[in-house]
């Protein structure tokens, strides 16, 4: 039998299969966290703050390549799209393993991010080729929660590795684990996009997928509320290593503890929603959860103001638990939502989407990680802002109205 004429996996290989390509993602930046002294180290970086270029960086190189990959699989399919992205990827691990310098380090990361940029994209595009409304939003959620148990054994995985054979290690483990993943894909995804879909190669055509996709209030609406969101994720996460590990709680090699909880947190909250989401609807969740969040957020930044910016480890890392558990059970529904009216145009509009969040984010990350000051003030305060933005942009979309009762 023929890859093309194959079945399509069962749910269960189809979400461990989709999950494990987006995990690329998630590992990429994860398990170098627990990397950062050693590379400054070796390298001789002198400022700490710099370290979080090595995430920025992969993240730029991502943001920039999502809307190639995505008008190019609408072209020639996502099967063959996904593959050279993941070839690209595993380029620049191997420049990252080998990297004489930190210049070039970056450069590798750069590479990396050019080519997870796909797997951000298609994983996206692969889920909605197949379903669509509360059916999309309950699979991107158990997506998800795959994805985000990686954070949770990721930088314990990353200091066994540095322990046992150095920095360089972490490299190579990304490296192997691109090539399992495209071997698993290539023998058992066959192509998702609807031959009627398959768009011919032209400006013209590329210019008006993305006129559709901008023509859509709720598409935009909800994509600048994903973006906002992934500027506190990217916040987070490029300064938790100087949070937790080194200059607000010095817990040293407990970091992954401390990290992995949280993620534990958000890899339960894209559970819950794969449920809630049936009973509740994508807006009534999505709105009553970032009210929550919101009003979360302003608690932790007083709390934070209160302790001068270093409160109780265990109070600062419940409350942003929570605030991360709140956080992750709107970004799977705003992306569905987003995404609904656009099947037509999956992999452009997923592109234009990821490529709008993931800059947007990265930015937010950047310039807060840059301001780090040693406390968790800069943190608060940034989820504070975006969760206020994300509403006002959620109101738009809405026209006003938030749903609080109906089932939309």
């Amino acid at each position: 039998m023929s890859l093309a004429s194959r079945p399509f996996p069962a749910l269960r290989e189809f979400i461990a299969i989709v999950a494990f390509i987006m995990a690329l993602i998630s590992l990429s930046i994860d398990n170098l966290l627990p990397a950062f002294g050693p590379i400054q180290r070796a390298f001789g970086v002198p400022n700490a703050n710099d370290m979080q270029l090595i995430v920025t960086v992969y993240m730029i190189g991502s943001g920039l390549m999502q809307i190639v990959y995505g008008t190019v699989s609408d072209v020639i399919g996502r099967r063959p799209t996904l593959l050279i992205g993941i070839a690209v990827y595993s380029i620049g691990a191997l420049i990252g393993m080998v990297a004489p310098s930190y210049e070039v380090l970056l450069v590798g990361r750069v590479v990396q991010g050019m080519g997870a940029a796909a797997a951000q994209v298609l994983t996206v595009a692969l889920v909605r080729d197949r379903y669509d409304g509360k059916d999309m939003s309950r699979v991107l959620s158990l997506v998800f929660m795959v994805f985000i148990m990686v954070p949770v054994v990721a930088p314990a995985i990353g200091s066994v590795l540095i322990a046992l054979a150095g920095w360089r290690s972490v490299f190579a483990s990304m490296l192997l684990m691109a090539l399992a993943v495209a071997m698993w894909f290539a023998l058992r995804m066959p192509e998702t996009l609807d031959p009627k879909h398959r768009r011919g190669f032209s400006l013209k055509r590329i210019g008006a997928g993305i006129g559709q996709t901008l023509a859509h209030r709720s598409t935009v609406g909800y994509g600048v509320g994903m973006a906002l969101m992934m500027g506190c994720l990217m916040t987070y996460v490029s300064s938790s290593q100087q949070i937790f590990e080194t200059e607000v709680y010095g817990l040293g090699p407990l970091f992954p503890v401390a990290f992995g909880s949280i993620a534990l947190a958000m890899g339960l909250a894209f559970f819950a929603n794969s449920h809630l989401v049936r009973s509740f609807g994508m807006r009534r969740l999505s709105h009553v959860c970032l009210l929550l969040f919101l009003l979360l957020t302003g608690v932790g930044y007083v709390v934070a103001l209160a302790y001068g910016g270093k409160p109780p480890l265990l109070l600062f890392a419940g409350l942003l638990a929570g605030i991360q558990f709140l956080m992750c059970l709107t970004m799977p529904n705003f992306n569905a939502i987003a995404m609904e009216p656009l099947g037509a145009v999956a992999g452009t509009a997923s592109a234009l989407l990821g490529l709008f969040s993931t800059l947007g984010g990265t930015a937010i990350g950047m310039v807060v990680g840059r301001a780090f000051n040693g406390t968790v003030l800069p943190l608060g305060l940034t989820y504070v802002l975006c969760a206020g933005v994300a509403l006002v942009a959620v109101l738009w979309a809405e026209k006003g109205r938030l749903n609080l009762s109906g089932l939309r």
